[in-house]
């Protein structure tokens, strides 16, 4: 049942018999389940259901044949009258508020929707305020403002705030925790044969989980073992154990590798009931791949349980799923990401300091990329042949194939090239972008923002390399971190 008519005192202005009737399209872009349209062309009596506009699920549209003359009509927005503010209005008896319309030629051209970014209005539902404009040659055209990232920062944020981490809980699913006093050779080996890049340390003299065992750890221990004076053997590396890599020498020794920025000196985690935001926060903060998910029903906090390894590619997931229907409401989701603010470009010539981007040949040592993952603190780097043309990513991950078949102990790394390297975790034969259907995700810079973020909230894509066209010269990478600090500002 509707409420009673807006207006009913308005008559309408149909004209002599026989006037030309214009069809005219009604658009409401604001969102909503079930929209009519009522107006003095109606005697305000008939209610005529509004359509969903196809690609594009929050617009609602209807076409009117109305004779020429003054018209006012509203919208009835799942049971309550609404007015569009951006399209002309009156004020009329009793507060009432119509929008009018006196039917043209033209009002049948192409729907114009406007992105600026009003405040919460009498005309908004659901919050789907925004609506991409679209052209009548199909190509869509956004021109992307400070109010319209910030406005799609600020309704990500109250998503991810309004969320919490147990909705990232699959409904089945393994969790592989290593206990501290587990050999480092039988550790790795585990990660390799699991799949996994990271694992929690359970401590089972202090029954908490002390800390995470990662790729990195691994690329640290082979370098150690690479140098001619290091106090840890082949040999002990059979027995040594994850407690005695943490908590030796070998860690104090390190603690400022690379970027210069200690090892934590406690586990970073997030409980169940703790927000998306903060989850990703936190992984962003102390610059790390995965935070575990623990929770404990006792309040000293003893007898933790440990439910998810949480991911920025989940929360991105849940973004994606969140928004997929109601896209719009996001305006920098179909701007290109060579327009935005993203990732790490190759340095274009003639630009003045431009930011290092790390690239290697094929024939570069193992040595050198393990140097470079650890001191240019990322955790990729492209592999490139002379033209800068992608070959394939050698990533931190990577590195734990080395543990197949005890390969560590076999090799030198100023010896073996990168090329060898990767043929050892995988077939000889898979081309670049094949193995696990993982290596090599590209993408192109005139992609929009929303299907990269399509694609990296799958499982184990961590980054997609950019590339050109054609020749695949490598143009620049984009990482999930990369994603969510511009999502989130």
């Amino acid at each position: 049942m509707f409420g009673s008519n807006p207006d009913s005192g308005t008559h309408t202005n149909s004209g002599l018999p026989g006037n030309i009737l214009f069809p005219t399209r009604f658009v409401w872009p604001y969102g909503g389940r079930r929209v009519f349209l009522s107006g003095s062309f109606t005697e305000w009596t008939e209610h005529i259901l509004m359509s969903p506009m196809e690609g594009i699920p929050t617009a609602f549209q209807v076409i009117c044949n109305l004779t020429s003359g003054y018209h006012q009509y509203k919208f009835n927005v799942d049971g309550e009258w609404r007015y569009d503010e951006h399209q002309p209005f009156v004020n009329g008896a009793y507060g009432v508020v119509n929008n009018v319309r006196i039917p043209r030629e033209s009002d049948m051209g192409p729907v114009m929707f406007s992105s600026d970014a009003p405040g919460r209005s009498n005309m908004e539902v659901d919050e789907n305020t925004f609506v991409r404009p679209t052209l009548a040659d199909g190509m869509s055209r956004v021109q992307i403002s400070e109010g319209d990232v910030q406005i799609s920062r600020h309704r990500i944020s109250l998503f991810l705030s309004q969320h919490l981490a147990y909705e990232l809980l699959p409904e089945s699913g393994k969790v592989v925790a290593l206990d501290v006093t587990l050999p480092v050779k039988q550790a790795f080996h585990i990660l390799y044969e699991q799949g996994v890049p990271v694992a929690p340390l359970w401590d089972f003299g202090k029954g908490h989980f002390v800390g995470v065992l990662s790729a990195i750890d691994f690329i640290l221990i082979l370098r150690e073992l690479g140098n001619h004076g290091s106090n840890l053997t082949e040999e002990e590396l059979e027995t040594h154990t994850i407690l005695a890599w943490k908590d030796g020498k070998i860690r104090n020794n390190r603690q400022t590798e690379g970027s210069g920025r200690p090892y934590a000196r406690h586990l970073v985690n997030a409980g169940p009931y703790d927000s998306l935001k903060d989850v990703a926060v936190k992984i962003l903060q102390n610059k790390i791949s995965t935070v575990p998910i623990i929770h404990s029903s006792s309040p000293d906090g003893s007898f933790p349980q440990l439910l998810h390894l949480a991911s920025l590619s989940g929360i991105l997931k849940c973004i994606c799923r969140h928004f997929k229907h109601s896209s719009s409401s996001l305006p920098i989701l179909q701007q290109s990401i060579c327009s935005i603010p993203l990732g790490t470009w190759v340095p274009k010539i003639g630009e003045s300091s431009p930011p290092p981007f790390a690239m290697l040949r094929q024939n570069a040592t193992l040595g050198a990329a393990l140097s470079l993952l650890v001191q240019a603190d990322v955790s990729s780097v492209p592999i490139v042949d002379d033209n800068d043309s992608l070959l394939d990513l050698y990533s931190r991950s990577d590195i734990t194939s080395l543990a197949k078949d005890r390969a560590y102990a076999q090799i030198r790394l100023d010896e073996m090239n990168i090329h060898q390297a990767l043929q050892l975790g995988q077939d000889a034969s898979s081309p670049c972008g094949v193995f696990n259907g993982q290596r090599c995700q590209m993408c192109l810079s005139s992609d929009p923002l929303q299907k990269i973020m399509e694609r990296l909230a799958n499982p184990g894509i961590r980054r997609l390399v950019i590339v050109e066209a054609g020749s695949k010269r490598v143009e620049g990478i984009i990482t999930l971190s990369d994603v969510f600090r511009f999502l989130l500002g």
